[in-house]
């Protein structure tokens, strides 16, 4: 039988969501953070700007980039179909507010002076097109997850870091070298379905979410699980030791508790607050 969460009963919805405590010893109830109300759709847009930035700042830091290949998109909440991208030819670990591009479901250049990725407006416009729900996403040619993307199948669930992906991700094993044509971004898409994270064979991880956070989160935490299994695989099969698999009943309750957008929004924090005090604020220019 699969576990309860006794001890968040007497806890707030949105805490006992999270798997948060919150109460001190006088009775003081706390709560934990959560995505921002604004007052105006303008005050969420440099929101959602101010968090892309440090999702890309987040991917230098981890080695994500490569060259000009990777991108990071979010949907706009003003003008809602269309959404911001990071120009083409600038680092990751130099992109600031100011830097970001805004295009239309065109591929057109509404705001900004620099060029974007073909490849990244051929997968994110029909990601963003196809799913009203998602509001940003990542793909970027991660090492491990490279690796793991070349044997073209799914995670298995070995791991609770694992969990996040239960039967929330996918494989898209139709390699076509780099996409240019919306046809094959419209595939991509497809084979994400409503999933948070898709792995591309022969070519590297995409992940998904309702704010960009959430997105960069499940992208961290792919990659991490890609390595991992790719270490499990390796030692298995030179030690002949059986790797034990999470049970279905098991995996579906502890998904909902590491799973969820409110979850990879909040994990996401941590590293949004170092880069502020790492940069000083420097990428919110």
């Amino acid at each position: 039988m699969a576990p309860s969460a006794t001890t968040l009963i007497a806890e707030s919805e949105g805490n006992a969501k999270l798997g948060a405590l919150g109460k001190t010893v006088s009775g003081k109830k706390l709560k934990i953070r959560s995505y921002p109300k604004f007052e105006t759709l303008e005050e969420e847009r440099l929101y959602r700007k101010q968090h892309l930035a440090a999702a890309f700042r987040v991917f230098a830091d981890r080695g994500f980039d490569e060259g000009v290949a990777g991108h990071i998109s979010v949907r706009d909440p003003i003008l809602t179909d269309h959404f911001w991208l990071n120009p083409l030819s600038q680092h990751f670990s130099q992109i600031c507010v100011s830097d970001l591009i805004l295009v239309n479901e065109a591929g057109d250049v509404v705001i900004g002076d620099e060029p974007i990725n073909a490849a990244a407006f051929a997968i994110h416009s029909e990601i963003h097109k196809a799913r009203p729900d998602v509001h940003a996403a990542c793909h970027a040619h991660s090492v491990y997850g490279k690796a793991f993307s070349v044997f073209g199948r799914e995670l298995d669930m070995i791991t609770q870091d694992a969990l996040r992906f239960y039967k929330s991700h996918s494989v898209y094993d139709n390699f076509g070298g780099i996409v240019l044509d919306r046809e094959e971004g419209i595939r991509i898409a497809k084979c994400l379905g409503k999933g948070k994270a898709c792995i591309l064979q022969n070519h590297g991880l995409l992940t998904v979410g309702q704010s960009v956070d959430e997105a960069a989160f499940w992208f961290i935490s792919l990659d991490k699980t890609c390595h991992a299994q790719l270490l499990v695989d390796a030692a298995s099969a030179g030690s002949g030791h059986k790797k034990i698999l999470i049970k279905d009943e098991e995996a579906a309750f502890t998904y909902e508790q590491v799973g969820g957008p409110e979850k990879g929004w909040l994990a996401f924090q941590g590293y949004y607050d170092e880069q502020v005090a790492k940069t000083n604020g420097s990428f919110l220019k």
